[in-house]
């Protein structure tokens, strides 16, 4: 094989239009998202992130990550990840009252904001996050998948997108798969559209922090000179309100 074969030839194309295609369809939203997240940095609030199976790769791509912000708060149950239990973390999805368990210490207010992550949005899990953060006060941003959500069972009478503040939408396909472009069963797209997504809304939320001369709380490589001398401030100022920094 040369470095100029390509298997599955149309497949770069396809994640190449996607993106296109995510960053044109959420240009406003990522615009009001960038200004909460602006005003809980601010006001000293929290961002916190949650999701459930893979959907908690995003929560991840969030946390404790090189340039990304050191104010987020994860927010999950072991019972979500599939690492634990493929089949037990679908039922716990599925489960009424787990999103009250995880958001119980949070201690949400109105100048906090919550990321939910679930393309297809419409799981009890993710759904009651969002309620009960309205509830309390807090911004919702749901990035979801309008598509999936139109065509999957509503298992929690509504969904993700109807409820949240503010939707990215990821533009996923029902069903996640891409590859074969005719009859797609492979080649889930979910995760890279939400982590550009996420880091759409980095680059955004930097260029507005800079236009305002606002010092972004931003995490630098632990693997580079230096790096953990300067997050030792950022660990003394978020330690004791994100226990998972440990």
């Amino acid at each position: 094989m040369t470095s100029e074969t390509v298997t599955g030839s149309d497949y770069g194309n396809v994640v190449r239009d996607h993106l296109v295609r995510v960053e044109h369809h959420n240009a406003s939203a990522l615009d009001d998202v960038a200004e909460l997240v602006l005003a809980s940095v601010l006001a000293d609030g929290m961002i916190l992130t949650a999701g459930a199976g893979h959907s908690l790769a995003a929560v991840a791509e969030t946390f404790y990550r090189a340039g990304g912000l050191a104010c987020v708060r994860p927010v999950y149950h072991p019972e979500l990840l599939p690492m634990h239990g493929a089949i037990s973390s679908t039922a716990a999805e599925r489960r009424t009252g787990l999103a009250a368990e995880v958001l119980r210490d949070t201690g949400l207010a109105a100048h906090d904001v919550l990321f939910v992550f679930s393309t297809s949005g419409v799981n009890p899990y993710p759904v009651e996050l969002a309620i009960q953060a309205v509830d309390a006060g807090c911004p919702v941003v749901a990035v979801t998948s309008v598509a999936a959500s139109a065509l999957a069972p509503r298992r929690a009478g509504t969904t993700l997108a109807e409820v949240a503040t503010v939707v990215l939408d990821n533009v996923v396909p029902p069903g996640d798969a891409t590859y074969p472009t005719d009859e797609p069963v492979t080649a889930a797209i979910s995760t890279i559209a939400t982590a550009f997504l996420w880091n759409l809304l980095m680059v955004r939320l930097f260029d507005k922090a800079a236009e305002q001369n606002v010092h972004l709380p931003l995490w630098r490589s632990a693997n580079v000179e230096g790096g953990d001398a300067a997050n030792a401030d950022l660990l003394r100022h978020y330690q004791t309100r994100i226990p998972q920094l440990g």
